[in-house]
């Protein structure tokens, strides 16, 4: 079995794994979210909604799932287009330079979000 080190979850079924599991996840949510905006929502009970815990959680995990997803499928696009036979003798620093800007871009999203959040 080959594990790359750049790779989530060190093996091709445990990305895969992470990775349909985060749709369901991201699913729940979009469906929570949607069956509250499709019930009708003012802005009290929106605020009202987010100040509960455990729709923060909730939030917090669909975050942190839009995040895996998101690695994963640009790490798999990444080892599967960007490649020296693909992009001549600088392929791999153009994909190394790709890989810390999708890791940098997430990071900072996840933080982001993280903060608007739980910020007060």
């Amino acid at each position: 079995m080959v594990t790359a080190v750049t790779s989530f979850g060190r093996s091709g079924l445990s990305d895969w794994l992470l990775q349909r599991d985060s749709a369901v996840i991201l699913l729940a949510y979009f469906n929570c979210i949607g069956g509250t905006l499709l019930g009708g929502v003012d802005y009290a009970s929106w605020k009202a909604m987010f100040e509960l815990t455990s729709m923060r959680i909730f939030s917090l995990l669909a975050i942190l799932s839009l995040a895996v997803h998101a690695w994963i499928g640009m790490w798999a696009v990444l080892t599967d287009y960007v490649t020296e036979r693909m992009m001549g003798k600088k392929g791999h620093v153009l994909r190394f330079v790709f890989t810390v800007l999708c890791i940098l871009t997430i990071f900072v999203y996840v933080v982001w979000a993280i903060q608007i959040l739980w910020g007060y």
